[in-house]
């Protein structure tokens, strides 16, 4: 179907949706999509590309269990749109590490047990991962105690308070926040 095959209201001639082709960067990989124009991200990379490590959740950008990391940003992948990223470059979890070859934050929620089920994990290591690309940045939080300093201290508060949209329903959060700090001081427990 081309552009020229629907009508002014966004839907074909025929009464069916009209599919757009995309073309994604997802994990250093070009992938080439036709999808809804009104497809999530998340279920693009679920369902279109059988990416299952992001985890669809509430789907309403409540749990943060879809987060992925757009141009290094982390973005709940529930509240985009596939058709808004042609040109970005998009990490999932499976992008960050592969089991022989982990992330340090994978490695570090590996070894502080940062998860317990494990259904919000993949949300909350790109969470992370993002996060600490602000505080490297100096991008301050509400918690941040100096928001002119060029370091920002990354306490507990810190990090519990940039994490906040990545629920656990496990409440692993202690756990969560070591690994976090471990990744952050460059070790593990």
């Amino acid at each position: 179907m081309t552009s020229s095959d629907t009508g002014a209201t966004g839907r074909s001639h025929d009464g069916t949706a009209p599919v757009f082709a995309v073309r994604l960067s997802v994990n250093d990989q070009e992938r080439r999509l036709d999808v809804d124009p009104r497809t999530s991200l998340l279920d693009a990379l679920r369902e279109h590309l059988r990416l299952s490590g992001t985890k669809k959740g509430c789907d309403h950008g409540q749990c943060g269990a879809c987060t992925v990391l757009i141009n290094g940003r982390r973005v709940n992948s529930c509240l985009t749109l596939a058709v808004m990223h042609e040109d970005d470059e998009i990490v999932t979890v499976e992008g960050l590490g592969a089991p022989e070859d982990m992330h340090p934050m994978q490695r570090a929620f590996v070894d502080n047990d940062g998860f317990q089920c494990g259904y919000c994990t993949p949300g909350q290591i790109c969470s992370a991962v993002g996060m600490l690309a602000e505080v490297e940045a100096g991008w301050p939080s509400h918690a941040t105690a100096d928001v002119a300093s060029p370091h920002i201290a990354l306490t507990d508060e810190e990090i519990r308070e940039r994490m906040s949209g990545n629920i656990c329903r496990c409440a692993a959060y202690p756990n969560i926040v070591a690994a976090i700090r471990s990744t952050a001081e460059g070790g593990t427990p």
